[in-house]
């Protein structure tokens, strides 16, 4: 009760009245203190969130533009806030930066969502190609006998035909796969290989899946924003979320491996664990969980 009161008058009086204070004294807008004050995603942060409070319609609408009227936007901000581009060159560069980063970030979440939706389809020959490419990557010197096999436990899926699998995630659970089999081979040939561990192993196309579910979930709940604002200094895109993506397969294979699970039917609870502490992680303004190998 008494923290909802605090938050009421504070956006409603106080935050006015302190900024009107501030100005007084620096002579500088609520934005022109942010850039002078902070870098990397604390400053995009702060940028996103004084535009998302104000009472101004126009910096209010700014977190929703578009990519392509970004600079239109900046100028309009400029305008309502009576900024001299003479006075603080650096403005218009800092605010067009901020909102590539804010705008980007929705487009991305749109971009993973639109993939995450595509069902994988046996009858799409660009799925096929894409999910023969996968264990072509995985097993290199190993054919495959048949497209319906139970080969395909080999490297983790649960039955004879893989697109079973996908159904939680779509396409976009073997695009994550590929990513991962084709720039980091190595590392995923290794995977692989101790997920086959007699005691400790797991299905590792399933993991795979399954992670992608929580990097998307990540995303989806905004947890992203410090990682990706200090990852990206522009515009982020797919590309990001896929290494992203990557990181996660590679820590939580030695997650598993360090916690040593009492058996495979403990995944949940350990997946549980390892998801809480990549939140915890990416609470941290200057993370950046990039993959390190």
């Amino acid at each position: 009760m008494f923290i909802s009161l605090w938050e009421f008058f504070y956006g409603h009086f106080f935050r006015f009245w302190m900024k009107w204070l501030l100005r007084q004294m620096t002579g500088k807008c609520e934005l022109q203190r942010i850039f002078d004050t902070y870098v990397g995603a604390q400053r995009t942060h702060r940028i996103e969130n004084s535009l998302t409070y104000s009472k101004n319609k126009v910096l209010q609408k700014a977190t929703l533009v578009v990519q392509s009227e970004v600079d239109r936007c900046v100028v309009d901000i400029m305008k309502e806030k009576n900024i001299n581009p003479e006075k603080d060159a650096s403005f218009k560069i800092c605010m067009k930066a901020c909102l590539l980063q804010i705008s980007g970030y929705k487009q991305l979440y749109l971009d993973v969502e639109s993939v995450r939706k595509k069902p994988y389809d046996s009858d799409n020959l660009q799925h096929e190609k894409l999910l023969l490419k996968l264990w072509n990557l995985l097993m290199p010197t190993k054919k495959l006998k048949a497209r319906i096999s139970k080969q395909w436990a080999d490297i983790g899926f649960q039955g004879d035909d893989p697109k079973t699998d996908f159904r939680g995630m779509g396409i976009l659970g073997l695009i994550n796969l590929v990513y991962f089999s084709e720039h980091y081979t190595s590392e995923a040939h290794q995977i692989l290989s101790r997920s086959n561990h007699p005691k400790l192993g797991y299905s590792y196309a399933i993991v795979g899946i399954n992670l992608t579910e929580m990097a998307y979930s990540l995303l989806k709940s905004e947890a992203l924003k410090f990682h990706l604002y200090n990852f990206v200094p522009g515009i982020p895109t797919m590309e990001h979320f896929h290494q992203f993506y990557c990181y996660l397969v590679y820590e939580f294979d030695k997650f598993w491996f360090e916690e040593k699970p009492e058996s495979i039917m403990y995944f949940n609870v350990y997946r549980e664990k390892f998801h809480e502490k990549i939140k915890g992680l990416l609470l941290d303004c200057n993370v950046s969980l990039t993959l390190q190998i």
